[in-house]
């Protein structure tokens, strides 16, 4: 199985490496990464949480790129290019192409993430030095756990996409569905609190929306788990519960995603 899978990752993961739009979200990362300082500059207190926030937030929208631009395009290029024949002539089935696939896009956001990452503690650090007193609570622990949990979602949001990408016949469409569940990942808990508590604000709202709202809670994944910015910037913990069940959570929404797009994929015909 191993052996099957190894080449096409290896195969994505220099196709992707090869996309010029990755030099690009490279470029504007550490646009943002060198802004942090002039942002720190302006501004006369909370210098530490600021810097922190602005570094994560820097990594997670470079890694939300690399999803969008590289991630579902590699995957349309073959249904484009036709090229998806000469694999599938192969000794290989369309779930090892999948599961092939999702690997060395795993590869890409993993090396992507490393260095956007290590660019970010970097940026964090040297503002640091310059204005020691506002890292009082700060820890590279809760840091460095922030950056996993975005490779996660990315890789978890990567699994949406390929199985956007099996249901639909444009990479468009792939496109505007995997912003459509990112857009709603990060709000989905704030409004199912809020129509819970509605009616202690004064608010009302149909039992028809209430069900809607709890049934898109459910179905989409909650990004906002994996948004731990605020703990870093505030240099609060983060107890070994919750990150297990955030591990749990993403390994199970993961492997549903890709289970379904290898169903899929594999009763799916090309023209």
């Amino acid at each position: 199985m191993l052996t099957r899978l190894w080449p096409i990752a290896v195969i994505t993961f220099k196709e992707g490496v090869r996309n010029r739009a990755l030099y690009g979200i490279g470029a504007i990362a550490v646009f943002l990464l060198l802004g942090t300082q002039l942002v720190c500059s302006m501004i006369p207190r909370d210098v530490g949480k600021v810097a922190v926030d602005l570094a994560l937030s820097s990594t997670s929208f470079a890694g939300l790129l690399i999803v969008l631009f590289i991630g579902i395009n590699l995957m349309a290029k073959d249904l484009d290019r036709r090229t998806i024949y000469m694999v599938l002539a192969r000794p290989i089935s369309r779930g090892q192409y999948i599961l092939g696939k999702f690997c060395g896009m795993g590869l890409i956001i993993g090396a992507a993430m490393t260095l956007l990452g290590g660019a970010a503690t970097v940026s964090v650090l040297l503002t640091r030095v310059l204005y020691p007193n506002y890292f009082d609570k700060f820890t590279l622990s809760t840091l460095f756990l922030a950056i996993l949990f975005q490779v996660l979602s990315l890789l978890l949001l990567t699994a949406l996409s390929f199985l956007y990408s099996a249901l639909s016949s444009t990479s468009f469409i792939s496109l505007l569905l995997t912003v459509i569940t990112y857009l709603i990942g990060q709000v989905t808990t704030d409004i199912k609190a809020l129509v819970e508590t509605a009616d202690k604000v004064g608010i009302q709202v149909s039992a028809a929306m209430t069900f809607l709202v709890k049934a898109v809670y459910y179905l989409f994944p909650n990004l906002s788990l994996f948004d731990i910015k605020l703990q870093a910037a505030h240099g609060l913990p983060v107890p070994l519960t919750y990150v297990a069940m955030v591990s749990g959570y993403w390994f199970l929404f993961t492997a549903l995603a890709l289970v379904a797009a290898v169903l899929i994929f594999e009763r799916r015909e090309f023209p």
